[in-house]
């Protein structure tokens, strides 16, 4: 991960298109949009102010796709994509890993920066397991996507502590508390 340099990005607002792939995401979270659409705001607000960026091009629209979908696809999908057998809360696939993308940033007007899908379920049973609430359990993780498709990872420690603290930091942008304290 590069750390900002002073001056080198300037604010890039990208475009999200969410897609609710179940129903019970309505009556979950009614507001979805709204909320996704304030999350991404703040995410790239405090990365571009934070982190280098100049990998994406200013002058270009940057789309990302967010699904909100069901443990059921989710699961499919870990299986499919990560060789993990079971469903989780966020998957993010990020297309900078892709080796063609510098050159997709040069050749053409839109960049699909990413995937977010977040399974319904699961994200239900891990708030009502930290007793927090669902909108801000949903925060946390779109947060975690957004930065995933940014090219944050958390592999190795000083990878995951730095994220981490950009989680926390992004959260509190939000009002929402750390989801790391114990």
């Amino acid at each position: 991960m590069k750390k900002k340099e002073k001056g080198s990005t300037a604010m890039i607002k990208p475009q999200l298109y969410l897609s609710i792939e179940d129903e019970g995401w309505n009556s979950a979270l009614s507001d979805a949009e709204k909320i996704s659409d304030t999350v991404m705001e703040t995410v790239f607000s405090y990365v571009s102010r934070h982190h280098d960026l100049s990998f994406l091009p200013a002058d270009k629209e940057i789309i990302i796709s967010l699904c909100l979908s069901n443990d059921e696809n989710v699961h499919r999908l870990n299986r499919e994509f990560r060789g993990i057998d079971k469903p989780t809360n966020v998957l993010s696939f990020a297309n900078i890993d892709d080796p063609d993308f510098t050159a997709d940033c040069q050749n053409y007007d839109e960049i699909e920066l990413g995937d977010i899908i977040i399974a319904l379920e699961t994200m239900k049973r891990e708030a009502a397991e930290k007793g927090i609430s669902f909108a801000d359990h949903y925060c946390h993780l779109l947060t975690h996507g957004f930065l995933h498709i940014l090219g944050f990872d958390h592999q190795e420690d000083e990878e995951a502590e730095y994220m981490e603290g950009f989680e926390i930091n992004i959260l509190h942008a939000l009002n929402i508390a750390n989801p790391y304290q114990e």
